[in-house]
């Protein structure tokens, strides 16, 4: 045989051999297999409920029924998870994560800490469409929006710029003129909760209602919560006397600002893949989130839970994320102006010092609280506090 038809037996080879491997189907490819699901958050939040819910069903309907782990990567309000599936995690359909649901809007608002281009992560889905509330406690002396606006009132939060329960009250303040104090640093919604119970804090922003009544519907029964606005395009069904923050933009142009930063409460719960997966793989885990929602078991367990589940469908999502990052440059600049960088001076920030296991311990407060206003913080200690 010539050089000539030795090198063409080769290619033709090389050929068959990737068109081989190309025609792998994802059931062959996921079977024995185990995906790993990062959540973003500690244990006992209720991103943590959703996200282990999700994995108790979702591999029932991927192709092949892979064995699915399911573990917490908490840090800067889910940004480390982010980070870590765009650039770590395996993009061989083997691994997505839970985040929150501020984390994509980031960039928009130039923000700092993100390795990741939004628009091109894998989207799941959301499992719910969301509205956030702000509430205080019985006893902080603010039982309305007025209220708000009149006098302080103490708020818990993550990191700053990063999730709902600073990025939310730190809006409210800049766009309607509210008087919320923002302490950041608790790592996840139920240590804020821990200190707003303790009188540490007074009250909680960008607080999910699904949440709020998935972790503590004894507060909202008891009245030991009051709410003070609804955070959201549109009311909660189950509150149409609780007034809506888009109801006091002081001019057009702020409730443009407020439509675009309230977008993403319709990805209540989203869930990403790393860029670069295989197109029958992406597919797959889409469909496979899509037939969880669905599926009567998983919807039983769902309401057994007290949460709610509405889906958002990959494009939907990725739909949805392109809108917002299209949206016209002046309502992204007076959004930006609205909304906090990270590790805003303008916070008191509370710092954990010392290993926490919040696996194990998702009710206790962290020991060796420190308190510290933020511009006494090193740049290094922001670091430390961010990569948590």
């Amino acid at each position: 045989m010539t050089t000539i038809g030795r090198l063409a037996l080769a290619a033709s080879a090389l050929i068959a051999g990737t068109h081989m491997a190309q025609a792998q189907s994802a059931e062959a490819f996921y079977k024995g297999k185990t995906v790993n699901l990062t959540i973003g958050y500690p244990a006992g939040t209720a991103y943590d409920v959703y996200s282990r819910l999700l994995a108790r069903h979702i591999g029932e309907h991927i192709p092949g029924k892979p064995s699915l782990v399911a573990q917490n990567m908490p840090g800067a309000a889910s940004l480390k998870a982010a980070n870590f599936i765009y650039n770590v995690a395996p993009k061989d359909g083997t691994a997505f994560a839970g985040i929150g649901r501020a984390v994509p809007m980031v960039p928009l608002y130039g923000g700092e800490g993100t390795q990741f281009d939004p628009l091109k992560f894998v989207y799941l889905g959301s499992m719910n469409k969301d509205v956030s509330l702000t509430v205080s406690w019985y006893t902080s002396g603010v039982n309305n929006i007025q209220d708000a606006m009149d006098k302080e009132l103490i708020v818990g939060g993550s990191a700053m710029g990063l999730d709902d329960s600073t990025v939310m009250p730190y809006v409210a303040n800049k766009l309607i003129g509210t008087k919320f104090k923002i302490v950041t640093g608790y790592q996840g919604g139920n240590e804020s909760l821990i200190a707003m119970e303790r009188g540490e804090v007074n009250g909680r922003s960008g607080w999910s209602y699904a949440s709020m009544m998935a972790t503590r519907p004894d507060w909202w029964r008891d009245k030991k919560i009051i709410p003070i606005v609804q955070m959201g395009l549109q009311k909660h069904p189950d509150m149409p006397d609780v007034p809506l923050i888009m109801d006091y933009a002081k001019n057009d142009e702020d409730k443009k600002a407020l439509e675009l930063i309230l977008a993403s409460q319709y990805l209540g719960r989203p869930f990403i893949a790393p860029p670069g997966m295989p197109a029958d793989r992406a597919k797959a885990l889409q469909d496979a989130f899509a037939k969880t929602m669905n599926d009567p078991a998983f919807v039983a367990d769902a309401n057994k839970a007290g949460v709610e589940v509405s889906l958002v469908d990959g494009d939907e999502t990725l739909a949805l994320m392109k809108k917002l990052y299209g949206a016209p440059q002046s309502v992204i600049a007076r959004a930006t102006e609205a909304t906090p960088p990270v590790g805003n001076k303008l916070a008191t920030t509370v710092v954990a010092s010392g290993p926490q296991s919040e696996a194990t311990t998702p009710n206790r407060r962290p020991s060796g609280l420190r308190f510290f206003h933020a511009a006494t913080i090193s740049r290094t200690d922001k670091l430390c506090l961010l990569t948590h």
